[in-house]
């Protein structure tokens, strides 16, 4: 069965997608937002597992975040450089100028749907702009450390 935990603290996570390139983005995903995360994806094709892993950590942050919350960081890893700003708008959108079709291997943009099932799950918008950064593997990283630095932001608001 697929499924995601996501808690706040020490950024310890037990990921297993069955993409060795996705797990580690979202091991840094919850390292850079200081998540405990546990998620496990069952297998099936790549492009599957790629959307039911955002899939299930969205339905983990659905009841997590309160309406109107947001959050945004920008994070580097190496050259690349990338933005991502979020909010819990109940109207799930992603808006970003990065096409990495065929990074991974994947032949399809891993992040783009990753972040689409994500956005769908919990009902987020999302903006994501890649600044700088030619290495898709680095563009990647630095996209999803964004992305766990402005989760964090979100649900402090929703903690507070």
């Amino acid at each position: 069965m697929s499924g995601a935990r996501l808690a706040t603290g020490s950024g310890e996570s037990n990921v297993s997608t069955g993409l060795p390139l996705l797990d580690h983005l979202l091991i840094e995903l919850a390292r850079a937002g200081g998540f405990e995360l546990a998620l496990e994806i069952e297998p099936d094709e790549p492009v599957a597992e790629v959307d039911e892993a955002g899939a299930a950590l969205g339905r983990a942050l659905l009841p997590l975040l309160r309406p109107r919350a947001y959050g945004d960081a920008t994070m580097v890893s190496d050259e690349a450089l990338a933005s991502v700003i979020l909010e819990a708008s109940g109207k799930p959108l992603v808006v970003s100028n990065a096409d990495l079709r065929g990074a991974g291997g994947l032949g399809t943009d891993l992040a783009s749907r990753f972040l689409t099932s994500l956005a769908d799950a919990a009902t987020l918008t999302l903006h994501v702009r890649l600044i700088e950064g030619e290495d898709s593997d680095h563009v990647l990283e630095a996209i999803f450390k964004a992305l766990g630095v402005a989760l964090r932001a979100a649900l402090a608001m929703s903690e507070a």
